[in-house]
């Protein structure tokens, strides 16, 4: 596996395994893919990135801003979306830590997740990268007329901000 820098030309496959991840229920409250417009404007600079094996697209990863407000500039939002045919391979995992290594390198402290609570599989997966559960949303939102709880992980790095 390797990894790419995510860029507008190759978007329509993060794109693709995002609505391979919008169909599942388990992984966002959004409802529609973004175009490439509001997906770069939502996303940090860095730590945009694209596993593929053999030119083949497995998943990616990705860090938002949690806020605009200075004291918050060291904590980012996590994403990590692996392609249905990629699941349970190790690529979840290789993503996350890639994209830790690459929130160090850009001085940020704290990575934040939240996940749906049915969603067992990024729950493991965010625990054994060295994430902790600090708490949940009660139904904070809705999906299809269902509401949904958020499990809250974050991971303090131990070498950033210390």
């Amino acid at each position: 596996m390797k990894l790419i820098e995510i860029s507008e030309k190759n978007y329509p496959e993060v794109a693709r395994i995002y609505g391979e991840g919008l169909q599942t229920g388990t992984a966002t409250f959004e409802t529609t893919i973004p175009s490439w417009e509001k997906w770069d404007a939502g996303h940090l600079s860095f730590g945009r990135i694209l596993a593929v094996e053999e030119d083949i697209p497995l998943g990616w990863a990705a860090l938002s801003p949690v806020s605009s407000r200075c004291v918050y500039g060291g904590v980012a939002e996590v994403s990590v979306y692996v392609a249905d045919s990629a699941r349970g391979k190790g690529v979840g995992e290789f993503l996350l830590k890639k994209l830790i290594e690459i929130s160090e390198a850009n001085n940020i402290w704290t990575l934040q997740s939240g996940i749906f609570r049915e969603n067992i599989a990024s729950h493991k997966l965010h625990l054994k990268c060295g994430f902790r559960e600090v708490g949940y949303k009660e139904k904070v939102g809705q999906l299809h007329g269902v509401w949904k709880d958020n499990v809250l992980l974050e991971r303090r790095s131990k070498i950033v901000g210390i």
